[in-house]
């Protein structure tokens, strides 16, 4: 048995975005609607501590959230010569949809509004502080989290619609 590079890369981001699909979502419908209950003050502890744990490079996240565009890249790159007709556009479809859709707004958005929060001393602000503090990034982070959600699983969608026609 052969094994082909580009139906291998085809399958590896198809797994990965689909992981960062499942964590986004998680984020949308399980980790912010369960810590919304919470006062300001754990609100925002809570998620800086989640948060803390991407910081500081957990090797697995970072091998899914990077690993997943730059694996994604290169599918696109090995097959955009070899795909024709809806294949190539499903393929880049869901690369325009993930890079767009969920990497961009993750570093222009997700990432400044986490490491704002990162930079805050806690326990030195008073009530209206942590309000101040969670209004700012709640409604922002939760709204662009839910776009992310949208576009991960609309690209998990077009891989996996890709994998199936070939």
């Amino acid at each position: 048995m052969v094994i082909d590079t580009s139906d291998t890369l085809l399958v590896a981001a198809t797994l990965l975005c689909s992981l960062t699909a499942g964590l986004v979502f998680a984020f949308a419908v399980v980790v912010m609607p369960g810590i919304s209950s919470l006062p300001d003050r754990e609100y925002l502890g809570s998620f800086t501590a989640m948060d803390r744990v991407i910081q500081e490079n957990d090797p697995l996240f970072l091998l899914v959230w990077v690993g997943s565009a730059l694996v994604l890249i290169g599918a696109v790159l090995l097959n955009y010569g070899t795909l024709a007709g809806v294949n190539r556009w499903l393929l880049l479809g869901a690369a325009a949809m993930y890079l767009l859709g969920v990497q961009l707004p993750t570093i222009v958005v997700n990432i400044p509004l986490n490491n704002r929060l990162q930079q805050l001393e806690l326990d030195g602000l008073d009530e209206v502080g942590l309000r101040d503090a969670r209004g700012a990034f709640e409604g922002r982070w939760i709204r662009w989290n839910a776009i992310r959600t949208v576009f991960a699983c609309l690209t998990s969608v077009a891989l996996i619609a890709l994998l199936l026609r070939i």
